[in-house]
């Protein structure tokens, strides 16, 4: 047995054996949701309706909640089959990825595709008395029947017709109508957020002066930075003069700002996916093996406090 085998081994019997110590040996038992009942309006005598809300262990009124306990665990045990990916390519990370790509999809098309599109944008437009009845009862009475809406719903079944063993060209019709149509208003917006709005941002004077009358020193040099910057880099990108004397000099401070700016971005980018991890490591060491306690949800003293 390799050596590298051995150690993961023993970590693994060693994590085994702490996670049964900490659930044996705790006050409540870790990885555990407690709940308790509340009432949706308080204040009402006629609406009794409850909702059960997170509650601190021992605390009057709390239960165990299994549902929510088992998916803790759920939760806890996906992120350590990502987190294993670390040491290399394993079943559990692929059962892991797997489930959370599938996962992902299926609420994806349901919750987004059919009950915040197909429900509200096309049948409540086709049938607004049958979708009030049965899934939206709030759906203004005023609404009519909209015939224009049957466009949008021959496309649909036309773009489905790829799933059929004959006739699949149907589906590139309305597939290059989408197509063209997400193009033309993505085009417009990206030309307004990134063309002309960079534009108008760098149209800014160079020179501030306060209402007083006194020279604003900082605002002036931060200005005259952007649009020196701005110029810097339009040289680099400039290639039909050959970059030598001024331009090259120009140009070679322009390239610092084009570092700069990607070393910002980049970690910008590495600062968010930390915060991630942060969570998730707070997630297995708060909530689910309760070695510490930050926000004090639990009644007792952590074997780390925050």
């Amino acid at each position: 047995m390799k050596r590298e085998t051995i150690v993961w081994t023993i970590l693994f019997i060693a994590g085994g054996l702490f996670l049964s110590y900490r659930a044996a040996f705790s006050p409540h038992g870790m990885g555990k949701v407690y709940v308790k009942a509340e009432q949706v309006n308080p204040n009402s005598q006629t609406d009794l309706r409850t909702k059960y809300i997170g509650a601190r262990p021992g605390e009057k009124g709390a239960v165990l909640s299994i549902p929510r306990s088992v998916g803790l665990w759920l939760a806890a045990l996906f992120t350590l089959a990502i987190f294993s990916f670390l040491y290399r390519d394993n079943v559990f990370f692929k059962i892991a990825e797997s489930v959370m790509v599938g996962v992902s999809a299926g609420w994806a098309m349901v919750t987004a595709g059919f009950w915040d599109t197909l429900v509200p944008k096309l049948l409540a437009k086709l049938a607004p008395d049958m979708t009030r009845a049965w899934a939206l009862p709030k759906l203004e009475k005023t609404s009519h029947a909209d015939p224009l809406y049957l466009v949008p719903l021959v496309l649909g079944i036309m773009l489905l017709w790829r799933l059929a063993p004959r006739g699949g060209w149907i589906a590139r019709w309305p597939l290059a109508f989408i197509v063209g149509t997400f193009a033309g208003i993505k085009l417009t917006m990206y030309l307004d957020a990134d063309f002309v709005s960079q534009i108008r941002s760098t149209i800014v004077p160079l020179v501030v002066v306060l209402q007083s009358g006194q020279l604003d020193v900082w605002a002036s040099i931060r200005n005259v930075g952007l649009v020196f910057g701005v110029l810097s880099c339009l040289t680099y990108f400039f290639f039909s003069v050959e970059h030598r004397g001024i331009a090259g000099k120009i140009a070679r401070i322009g390239i610092w700002y084009l570092m700069i700016t990607f070393g910002a971005s980049f970690a910008f980018t590495v600062m968010g996916r930390i915060a991630l991890l942060a969570s998730r490591i707070t997630f297995l060491f708060d909530d689910w093996l309760w070695l510490m306690d930050p926000n004090h949800k639990r009644p007792w003293e952590p074997f780390f406090s925050g």
